[in-house]
């Protein structure tokens, strides 16, 4: 949801006129496969682990089927309109999305869960709504003849993309980082061997501060080039919380206490970050 509302304000303040139509779709196919993606997750995690479920498994499943089916639905109309690069891009989102849990070797397993789950919430979903939205070709170009598929990639519009999406990815990986330092001895014990086990509790901590940090870093890269109003400058004020509950979470990592202060963490600044970019479309506008 933040990173939507984010991006939304950030068409505005570039003066584009967003399609109610594509966007609309696009939001209902995002909603409905979110829930799909933490059905499976608490399909599969309760079953692996003996846990009940509030309600039969077999209704479980069938709710699990129905959500993937209708989001796949608008995924599908949400192509049909536009092109294959929405196609390969919502394809990958939903191949993250099952494989997270589902599979051999799930994703949520493995060492690159953050990086994973980081780059499809805060840069792949907005990169997809930005492109629905702006003039075609002003990302990315596709063609296709008979022996290849030709892709330009625009270099300047790319990078304000990258730059946007490091505080939704930084924070939404910080999430899992935080989850995987309070569940590490529990992980290992059912051979879940997640980032933290590999670089240890102290890097995976130094870690999860440095990711905020670099999330003012591109806060005042943004400004500097440009892409954000001065305005979104005044983001930089909730480093004293974020920095108190880091320091809280280096303290004591707990599932139940401290936790979730990485949640608390990502509303902070995604909210910081949304009101600011919303705060400078009425400026513009009040300027014109």
């Amino acid at each position: 949801m933040f990173p939507f509302i984010v991006i939304t304000g950030y068409l505005l303040y570039m003066e584009q006129a967003i399609d109610v139509k594509l966007t609309s779709i696009f939001f209902a196919g995002m909603f409905l496969f979110d829930l799909t993606t933490t059905s499976i997750n608490n399909y599969i995690d309760t079953k692996t682990n003996g846990m009940p479920l509030p309600f039969s498994r077999k209704f479980a499943f069938t709710v699990l089927c129905l959500l993937l089916i209708a989001s796949t639905t608008l995924g599908m109309w949400l192509v049909a309109l536009t092109d294959v690069i929405v196609l390969i891009l919502g394809g990958l989102c939903f191949a993250a999305g099952v494989l997270y849990t589902y599979g051999p070797v799930p994703i949520s397993r493995q060492p690159w869960g953050e990086l994973v789950s980081g780059t499809f919430y805060g840069l792949v979903i907005p990169f997809i709504l930005l492109y629905i939205n702006m003039p075609k070709g002003y990302y990315i170009s596709a063609g296709m003849s008979e022996h290849a598929l030709h892709i330009d990639v625009q270099i300047a519009p790319m990078v304000a993309v990258l730059l946007l999406s490091v505080s939704p990815v930084c924070c939404t990986a910080n999430i899992m980082l935080a989850n995987n330092i309070s569940d590490l001895e529990k992980d290992i014990l059912v051979k879940r061997h997640t980032l933290p086990y590999y670089i240890g509790i102290p890097h995976a901590l130094n870690l999860f501060a440095g990711l905020y940090y670099i999330t003012y870093a591109s806060t005042i890269a943004l400004v500097a080039t440009r892409i954000l109003h001065p305005v979104s400058l005044l983001t930089l004020a909730t480093i004293h919380p974020v920095r108190q509950n880091v320091a809280a979470f280096r303290k004591l990592q707990d599932k139940e206490t401290t936790f979730p202060a990485s949640i608390q963490n990502y509303i902070i600044i995604m909210s910081a970050m949304a009101l600011a970019i919303w705060t400078s479309v009425f400026i513009t506008r009040l300027c014109v």
